[in-house]
Order: structure tokens, then sequence, then C-alpha cells
């Protein structure tokens, strides 16, 4: 039933009982029926015709007032009693209202009270029908709001991942280079694995995270290409607990933070380093390590994306409490990668 079909049917229920109300009063009466349905079409007709001012008003964006409720239901009341009142002496003959003025306050104060009553419940009801719109506006808005949060996040990851990709691939594409120059066999070698690289990363481009175990993938066979190029200069090794392979992370984080480690811990060490990969558990955390030797140096050659761009994009999607720091201790050079793991 729609809204409009269940206020006349409460219309007809409420003043159909004060017409059984006042036939009772007139001990049911044959005479006095007359009285008693006019009393409830004519209230019925009255709170109807307030009804339609009220919502003439509502629709110019003018609320209802208590002061109004009240000063209608005075009215109707009133209209009521002298409608009443004439129905009843040309019902019965009977004019002890005009001679009993008491009778005839008495009587207004019982229609006053209905129709203060008939708007009280009016009022409710416009009250709770604007509330529940208020309410749905609001969680409408609130779903269109974290719609154009997820959009603008995802636009966010993708502009990274976009700056990320060019600046693994110049890196990669250098070291080709250099090989070229000392061993053919071993750069052909080195660009099959470059290949597989760039496969796994425009693949793992279009998601916002990847398991571990892929993104150690792309790291093994990044360091087999540096391996290449660095020969013994270059030592790895990667220490992962069996159940953080599944663990998810943004693609090329790990990756970014590996290359870093190649390019200023082995690269500018004439003896080269060791790179260590770690993962584990901690407290309902997740912990991803990778050290190399040496010391922490401003380098006015980097430009910092590679490690900006990975801490961006852990945040955006890992949440505020995902932080990637870099720290130095003991002659190594560490680069933590550290959020919570979902339940």
């Amino acid at each position: 039933m729609k809204r409009e079909h269940y206020y006349w049917l409460l219309q007809a229920l409420g003043w159909s009982g004060v017409a059984l109300f006042v036939a009772v009063v007139n001990k049911l009466h044959v005479t006095y029926f007359p009285l008693a349905a006019w009393c409830g079409l004519g209230g019925l007709a009255l709170t109807a015709l307030w009804r339609h001012l009220c919502n003439f008003r509502l629709k110019r964006g003018k609320q209802l007032s208590w002061q109004a409720a009240g000063l209608s239901a005075a009215a109707m009341g009133l209209l009521q009693t002298v409608s009443n009142t004439a129905i009843d002496y040309h019902v019965s003959g009977a004019n002890w209202y005009v001679g009993s003025p008491v009778w005839f306050m008495m009587l207004l104060s019982f229609w006053i009270g209905v129709m203060l009553a008939w708007n009280v419940c009016y009022m409710a009801a416009l009250s709770l029908r604007r509330n529940q719109r208020l309410e749905a506006e609001a969680l409408l808005l609130e779903s269109e709001t974290l719609r154009l949060e997820v959009l603008a996040k995802d636009a966010e990851l993708r502009a990274l991942q976009a700056q990320v990709n060019p600046h693994f691939f110049f890196n990669s594409l250098n070291s080709v280079r250099a090989l070229l120059y000392q061993d053919i066999g071993s750069a052909a070698n080195m660009i099959d694995q470059l290949a597989t690289l760039m496969r796994y990363t425009l693949v793992s481009s279009y998601n916002d995270c990847v398991p571990l175990q892929e993104e150690l993938g792309a790291v093994r066979a990044y360091l087999a290409i540096e391996k290449i190029r660095f020969e013994e200069r270059l030592q790895f090794g990667i220490d992962v607990e069996a159940d953080m392979e599944t663990i998810t992370v943004p693609p090329m984080a790990l990756q970014t933070l590996v290359e870093n480690a190649v390019k200023y811990g082995v690269e500018q060490s004439s003896s080269g380093s060791a790179i260590k990969i770690r993962a584990q558990r901690a407290g309902g955390a997740a912990i991803i390590e990778v050290a190399n030797r040496g010391s922490l140096q401003p380098n006015r050659h980097s430009t910092g994306v590679g490690v900006s761009n990975a801490r961006k994009r852990l945040v955006l999607s890992k949440g505020e409490h995902a932080t990637l720091d870099l720290a130095e201790n003991d002659g190594w050079v560490r680069a933590t990668l550290r959020f919570p793991i979902a339940a």
C-alpha cells in the first residue's frame, strides 16, 4: 500500500471510532445516528482540509509549527462543536446547549482535544517521514562520497604505478646496455629475464596488490639479471616464512627496494654488497625487510621517485598504519615494510 492509502485507511478507522463513541454516549438511540455519522464525516472532512493546507505550505517550503497546529485544533474544534449543536437541534429539537454554557464548553473542550490529538499524530508522522528522508539522503551522500574516494584512490594508485614502471625499466635497460659491451650471451639471457619482468609488470599493474610469492618471483628475476652484471660483487639471500607467501603487497614495492639496494649498495661499492630479504609475521603485522651493506648518504643524482611512490602506494593499499622506513645500523641499510595483516 502507498502512503496515501495508509492515510485514508487510518482516517476512516479513526473517525469511525469517534462516530461509534458518540453513538454509545447517546445510548445507541436511533435518533442520534445522524449526529454520530456527522461527527465522523465532519471530523474527517475538516482534518482532510487542514492536511491539504499543510501540504500546500510544505510544498512552498514552510514548516508546520506547533502554534499553527494548536490554532487549527481550536478552530476545527469550534466548527465541529457548532455543527454538532445544529445537527442535534435539527434531529432532536433540543436546544439545551444554549441554556447550558457549561455543557457547551465541555463539548467544545472535547472536540478541541480530539482535533489536537489528530494534529499531534499528524505532525509526528510528518516528523518521522522527514527524518527517514534525511537519513536516506545522508546514506546516499555517504555512498556517493565513498564511491568518489575509491575512484580517487584507484586513480592515484594508477598514476603512481605509471611513474614506477618507467623508473624500473630505465634502470634495467641501463644494466642491459652495460653488459652488451662485455658478454653478448649474458646480455641475451638478461633480455629474456627482462621480458619476464615486463610481463609481470604489465599484468600486476591492473591490481592494487599481488601475492608476495609473485612479487618475489619478479625480484628473483631481477637479481638474476644483476648477478650476470655484477658477478661475485652481488650476493643475495631470501628468507621468507612459509605462511607469508600469500600475504599481498603493492606490485613492484619490494622490487623497488631491491633495486635501490643494488644501486646504492652493490653498484657504488668496489667490493660489492650482500642483499638480504626477509619476510615474517610479528604481532598481527607483516614485516618485510630489504637490507644491504652500506650507509645512508644523500645522493644528488637520486630522484627519490622509487621509494617515495612505494611508500605512498603502501599507505593507499594497506591503510594509514602501513609504513616504509629506511634506517642504518651496524653497517647495514635496512628498508622495512610494515603493515597490518587483515583478520
